[in-house]
C-alpha cells in the first residue's frame, strides 16, 4: 500500500468513515489519533532502551523472565526456521526477552524487533504489543494495520500474559520481518503464542501458591492432567487467592461479573462460582478417575477438575508472628516475605533489607526483632541523617574528656546501647567510608571503643541494615567496602514498591481505619479509590499514609472524595454527581488514561469516547 493511500485511511477511519480492518486495529488507529496526537505519515523509528534504564525494567520483571524462558525457548524452537522473532514485554511495553536469528541483528534492530525495544502505543503507534496492552486480548497486527509505514513490511501476533491477581503482567509477542501477504496466514502464531502464555500463567500460579489448593480445569478429561486451560488457588477459607487469566474469564461469566476488574474476584469464596466447597476439593483429586471430576458453574457450565493439595505443613514449623503477619495482606510476594523473615528471625544473621524509599523498611526491621524473642532494645540508626562531623561521637560513643565540649561523664553511642539487642542502620549505603572501616571492626571484633577511651567493650547486638541504594554498585564504585558489604548481606529481605503490592486494598484499609476519627469509619468514594489505585507511588507507603491522612482531615462525612485527596494523585477535578462529572473524575483519577476510566466506569472505551465527544471533555479535562 502506498503511503499516501495508507494516510488517507487512518485518517478515515478516524472520523468514523468505513474499513475492512478488524475493530481492534481501528480503535487502534484512533487512539493514535486522538489520544496519543501521533501523525501517520511522520516516520516512527524504533527505539532502543540504553543498557541501564533496560536493566532497569528486566529487575523489575526478572521473576517472570526466569518462569517463562523455559516456555519461550520451546517456542522459539519451534518456529527457528521460519525467520520468527520472540519478544517479551513488560506492562510498559519494554522488550525484557529476545529470542532471534542473530545473523539478522541489524534488520532487526533497525525493526525495533529486539532486546530493549519500546512498543508502547504512545510512542510506536499501532503495534501488537502496544494494542494488546490497550486491550488486554490476543491479536495480530499485520504489515498495513500498523500506524506508520516504518512499521508496515513486520506481521506481529501478541498475546497478554496476566499475574495471579488477574493484572496484565507482560506481552508475549511473535514476529516476522516479512510475511504472506494474508493476516490469516498468522493464526497458526497466534494459537502458538497464546497457548504458551497459558502454560506461563500456570507456571507462575503454581511458583506462588504452593500452599494453597490448586484447581486445574478442562473441557475435556483427556487433556486435563496434561494441559489444563486455566487453573485457580484456593485457600484455606475456600477463597480465591489466585487465577490465570482463563480461569479469570470462567469465574466472572460463572457470576455475571467483569474479568477486567479482578479486584471482583479475587477473595470470592469459590463457592460464589461453582457448586464447591472447600470440603468438596479432596472429591476431585486423581485419586478419582478424570472422567467422574466433574465441575458444575453457576452458570450451568461443565468442566473436568483435578484439584491439587498443598503440601502438609511440617510440625516443627511455627506459627507466624504477630508482628510479621501485620506486614501485609493475602499477596503472594508478601507471603513470601513473611515466611523468610520468620526464618531468619529465629537466627542471629546480619540481614540486609533493599527497598524503595518509603516501602516500611524501619517498620520489617522492628518486626524481624520482635519475632525473634529477642529482650534489648531495638535502635535504629539513620546514617543518611546524622552530620559526618558528628558521627563517630553518635555511634560509637566517647570517654569523659574526650574532647572540649564533651560532657563529664562521657556518653553510650548509639551501637553500644544496642547492646543485647538490634541495631538498625538505616541507609547504611550513606555511610562515610571511614566510619564504614570502624563499624566493620566493631562487627569483626564484638567490641566497640569509644573516642578516647583506653579499652574497647564488649557489645553483642542482631545488625540489620537497609538501603534504597544498590550496594553492589556502590562496592564496584568504591563507594562501600566490600568486606563491609557481604559482613551485612548474610541474608537479604526485597520488600517490593507499593505499585507492584497485591495486597494494595488491604494496606488501605489499614490506613482508612487509622486514620479515622475515634467512633467514626473512614471510607473513599469510588472515585477516590480509583484515584489511589491507579497512582504509582513513588513515595510509597509513606506517601499513600500522608495522602490518606490529609484527607482524613478534609473530608466530611466520613468519606474521602477526589478533592480531598493531593493534587499531585487527582489534580483539582471536583467530583460531580452527574454522568458528565462522574467521567471527568474518572479521567482525571486515571490521568488522562481512557482505557484505564473506562475499566473503572466498567463501560466500554467507545462508550466513553463518545461520552467525551456529548460532554465536550477531552483527556485532561
Amino acid at each position: 500500500m502506498a503511503a499516501a493511500d495508507h494516510v488517507r485511511e487512518i485518517e478515515s477511519a478516524g472520523l468514523g468513515g468505513t474499513t475492512t480492518r478488524d475493530t481492534y486495529v481501528v480503535q487502534s488507529w484512533r487512539r493514535c489519533l486522538t489520544e496519543y496526537r501521533l501523525d501517520p505519515a511522520a516516520n516512527c523509528e524504533a527505539v532502543i532502551l540504553p543498557e541501564g534504564r533496560l536493566k532497569e525494567h528486566r529487575q523489575q520483571a526478572e521473576e517472570l523472565i526466569a518462569i517463562a524462558r523455559s516456555g519461550l525457548e520451546q517456542l522459539y524452537n519451534h518456529v527457528s526456521g521460519q525467520a520468527y522473532v520472540l519478544l517479551l514485554a513488560d506492562r510498559q511495553g519494554i522488550a525484557v526477552e529476545y529470542f532471534g536469528d542473530p545473523r539478522h541483528d541489524r534488520e532487526l534492530r533497525q525493526a525495533g524487533l529486539y532486546l530493549g525495544a519500546d512498543w508502547a502505543e504512545a510512542r510506536a503507534g499501532t503495534c501488537a504489543v502496544g494494542a494488546c496492552i490497550a486491550t488486554g486480548e490476543a491479536l495480530t497486527i499485520h504489515q498495513s494495520d500498523h500506524f506508520g509505514m516504518t512499521h508496515t513490511p513486520l506481521s506481529c501476533t501478541a498475546a497478554p500474559i496476566y499475574d495471579s491477581a488477574g493484572r496484565l503482567s507482560a506481552v508475549l509477542d511473535i514476529s516476522l520481518l516479512s510475511s504472506p501477504q494474508q493476516k490469516a496466514s498468522q493464526s497458526l502464531a497466534q494459537h502458538m503464542v497464546t497457548t504458551t502464555t497459558r502454560r506461563i500463567e500456570l507456571a507462575n500460579l503454581m511458583a506462588r501458591t504452593r500452599r494453597q489448593w490448586v484447581l486445574r480445569f478442562a473441557r475435556s478429561p483427556e487433556f486435563l492432567d496434561v494441559d489444563p486451560e486455566g487453573a485457580l488457588a484456593i485457600d484455606d477459607r475456600g477463597c480465591i487467592a489466585g487465577m490465570t487469566h482463563m480461569a479469570a474469564r470462567l469465574l466472572a461469566r460463572a457470576a455475571g461479573l467483569d474479568w477486567r476488574a479482578p479486584e471482583q474476584l479475587i477473595g470470592q469464596p469459590v463457592s460464589r462460582f461453582f457448586d464447591l466447597g472447600v470440603d468438596d476439593l479432596p472429591a476431585l483429586t486423581r485419586a478419582r478417575p478424570t472422567q467422574e471430576r466433574v465441575l458444575r458453574a453457576r452458570d450451568g457450565n461443565m468442566l473436568f477438575a483435578h484439584a491439587i493439595e498443598p503440601p502438609r505443613p511440617r510440625a516443627t514449623l511455627p506459627a507466624l508472628p504477630q508482628a510479621l503477619r501485620a506486614l501485609g495482606g493475602v499477596a503472594p510476594e508478601i507471603g513470601a516475605l513473611q515466611e523468610k523473615a520468620a526464618k531468619l528471625s529465629r537466627t542471629e544473621l546480619p540481614i540486609l533489607l533493599q527497598g524503595e524509599t518509603g516501602t516500611g523498611k524501619e517498620f520489617l526491621a522492628r518486626a524481624i526483632h520482635e519475632a525473634s524473642g529477642v529482650k534489648g532494645p531495638f535502635v535504629a540508626v539513620n546514617c543518611a541523617a546524622i552530620p559526618e562531623t558528628l558521627a563517630e561521637a553518635e555511634l560509637f560513643g566517647y570517654a569523659p574528656g574526650a574532647f572540649t565540649g564533651a560532657a563529664l561523664k562521657g556518653r553510650k553511642g548509639l551501637v553500644e546501647e544496642a547492646d543485647g539487642g538490634t541495631l538498625f542502620l538505616d541507609e547504611i549505603g550513606d555511610m562515610p567510608l571511614l566510619l564504614q572501616s570502624r563499624l566493620l571492626r566493631v562487627l569483626a571484633e564484638r567490641a566497640v571503643q569509644p573516642l578516647g577511651a583506653a579499652r574497647p567493650r564488649p557489645v553483642r547486638f542482631r545488625v540489620i541494615s537497609a538501603s534504597h541504594r544498590d550496594l553492589a554498585a556502590l562496592v564496584a564504585e568504591k563507594l562501600f567496602r566490600e568486606d563491609l558489604y557481604y559482613r551485612l548481606n548474610a541474608a537479604r529481605l526485597s520488600l517490593p514498591p507499593l505499585r507492584a503490592r497485591q495486597d494494595f486494598d488491604w494496606l488501605l484499609a489499614r490506613l482508612l481505619a487509622r486514620h479515622a476519627r475515634p467512633g467514626h469509619r473512614l471510607t473513599a468514594a469510588p472515585e477516590a479509590l480509583a484515584a489511589l489505585r491507579v497512582h504509582p507511588w513513588p513515595g510509597n507507603l509513606r506517601e499513600l499514609d500522608n495522602a490518606i491522612a490529609t484527607a482524613a482531615a478534609l473530608c466530611e462525612d466520613g468519606e474521602i472524595g477526589l478533592a480531598d485527596l493531593p493534587e499531585e494523585i487527582v489534580g483539582a477535578t471536583p467530583v460531580a454527581d452527574d454522568e458528565a462529572g462522574r467521567l471527568k473524575a474518572a479521567l482525571a483519577a486515571c490521568g488522562g488514561n481512557v482505557s484505564a476510566a473506562a475499566r473503572t466506569l466498567k463501560l466500554d472505551r467507545t462508550t466513553v469516547h463518545r461520552q467525551m465527544r456529548r460532554f465536550g471533555l477531552s483527556r485532561h479535562s
